[in-house]
């Protein structure tokens, strides 16, 4: 068996690993790439093996630097299916249908703003074809995909439907058991359950996000919420905050509507401008049984969680236009969360040059996108080609995380035999190379940063 790591080796986004087995070969995730512009088509346009020879992709969320680049595949030949859970089906059902609209929208943008032509990665007409390909499966069923292969799925707690893949190959009279962890959530997360604990594996492939960092008690988010929005409110000021569509604002929303129960949210609007955020708040209620027991005894009292009276969703581009002219105070909820594409992008072409403008980040920002220059501090960005002045304060909330931090992928990890070769990707390189220290001082021998494009033989 051959392992090829290609997206997400050595960075956060694009993930896609290559497995080659029994004569056939299949795909760990088959993410988009975010990051320089020009890299950034050629990654997504490329796939290192020809789309027509790969005979099934296994998605481990719905993320789109998870899930994002499926419809490319699809349109280049893939003729296989795509194993993922029922929840991760129906989100990326949405999210590949909006992420459709933003590649034409966005390329119709800069024609008319700068003359430059590019041709959309995908179009909404190639969606169909793509979700017709899903094959859903539950958590903790075992599924024959391929000649010699099982795979199972375990909850990883990331975000609805996140799943940790479990393959059982057997290949020439011998098995082995490869794990990989897609994206691990928090050890308590707000809505999910928590990671299932690793299988005795022989190769994890494991991300390593927040390796050496330590996120902010979950605790402690609603307090810090509290006194921004009022912060906000008493300066008649604008928050705009950057976020994915599915997980982080559905997290912001509980938050925020625990805050007005207890009637300590201020009187100022709070725009959701996410069509696509608000479809995925539909499917989060609509898969409300795989909340954990916090929610699920907060939902005998408050049917729905994700909703209060200063809330206003906003569908049409009209009414996102129209937030432009509401009288401060006010908070914004837009994607994406790294500032590389949407509704979010208008916000802060509008606003980043004014003072009274917050803008909150509350997840990763990937090297070379707005988002890691914005909190990086520079002082001259570009937003739409235009060069904008940053006078606006820029705010990191890491207790909003996801994703576990450093302690959490330590304790993860030491539930597993010192024996496992541990495969490091979905990182930056120096988060990386501390986490292998830190497992090599734990007993682990085996721990593996590959380089992009990098075989592993096993």
């Amino acid at each position: 068996m051959e392992i090829r790591f290609w997206g997400a080796a050595q960075t956060v986004t694009g993930s896609l690993h290559i497995l080659h087995c029994n004569g056939h070969t299949l795909l760990l995730d088959c993410g988009l790439f975010q990051g320089r512009r020009a890299e950034t088509n050629e990654r997504n346009r490329t796939f290192p093996v020809p789309p027509a020879r790969v005979h099934a992709v296994i998605l481990s969320h719905a993320h789109l630097d998870h899930s994002g680049n499926l419809p490319t595949l699809v349109k280049a030949g893939f003729p296989g299916l795509i194993y993922a859970t029922p929840a991760t089906a129906d989100l990326c059902a949405i999210m590949l249908t909006d992420s459709a609209h933003i590649h034409v929208k966005d390329a119709e943008f800069l024609y008319h703003q700068r003359g430059e032509r590019i041709e959309p990665l995908y179009t909404p007409e190639d969606i169909p074809r793509t979700l017709a390909r899903f094959f859903p499966v539950n958590y903790d069923e075992r599924v024959r995909i391929l000649p010699g292969v099982t795979l199972c799925f375990r909850q990883a707690g990331h975000i609805l439907g996140s799943a940790q893949v479990l393959l059982e190959i057997v290949e020439n009279g011998r098995t082995l058991r490869l794990g990989f962890t897609g994206d691990l959530g928090r050890s308590s997360p707000t809505l999910l359950p928590p990671p299932a604990a690793p299988e005795a594996v022989d190769v994890l492939i494991a991300e390593s996000t927040y390796a050496g960092r330590r996120h902010e008690a979950t605790e402690s988010v609603r307090a810090k919420l509290h006194a921004l929005f009022h912060e906000i409110a008493s300066q008649r000021g604008i928050l705009l905050i950057p976020a994915f569509a599915v997980g982080r604002t559905q997290e912001l929303l509980f938050h925020l509507n625990a805050l007005a129960n207890a009637g300590e949210l201020p009187d100022m609007p709070i725009f959701v401008d996410s069509p696509l955020a608000e479809q995925a708040t539909r499917v989060f209620f609509r898969y409300r049984a795989e909340f954990n027991t916090t929610v699920q005894d907060l939902l005998r009292t408050d049917p729905d969680p994700f909703s209060f009276p200063q809330l206003r969703f906003t569908r049409s581009v009209e009414e996102s236009k129209a937030i432009r002219h509401v009288d401060p105070p006010y908070a914004v909820i837009a994607g994406s969360a790294m500032c590389e594409s949407g509704r979010i992008l208008h916000h802060l072409r509008h606003h980043i040059g004014n003072p009274r403008t917050t803008v909150l980040f509350v997840g990763f920002n990937a090297a070379h996108t707005l988002g890691r220059r914005l909190v990086e501090g520079e002082k001259q960005v570009r937003i739409f080609g235009e060069l904008h002045t940053v006078r606006a304060r820029i705010l990191e909330m890491s207790g909003l995380s996801a994703h576990a931090d450093g302690e959490e992928l330590l304790q993860y990890f030491c539930l597993l035999p010192s024996t496992t070769l541990i495969v490091l990707v979905h990182g930056e390189p120096s988060s990386q190379q501390l986490l292998q220290r830190q497992l090599q001082q734990e007993g682990f021998s085996q721990v593996l940063i590959p380089q992009p494009g990098q075989w592993l033989r096993l």
